[in-house]
């Protein structure tokens, strides 16, 4: 159970920081989200939203960093 509690503080910790991450970016001007190729649908009752282009630069930007840290690690 101990080990249990200790995934669950780091998987908490790491949604903290993506949380603090996404109040930084979103106060900086960034527009993620809110990219051109972005698709909103409003309907009369409902809104769907598929952040494709977001999507695509944020993996791009992942993979690079996870890249440099994979070099580095070496």
């Amino acid at each position: 159970m101990a080990d249990l509690g200790k995934m669950l503080m780091v998987v908490g910790g790491l949604v903290f920081v993506a949380g603090l991450v996404f109040i930084v970016l979103s106060r900086s001007g960034i527009p993620l989200g809110k990219l051109p190729g972005d698709i909103v649908y409003r309907g009369k009752n409902t809104t769907v939203y598929f952040p494709i282009v977001t999507s695509i630069v944020l993996s791009v930007v992942l993979s690079i960093v996870l890249y440099l840290v994979g070099r580095i690690r070496q």
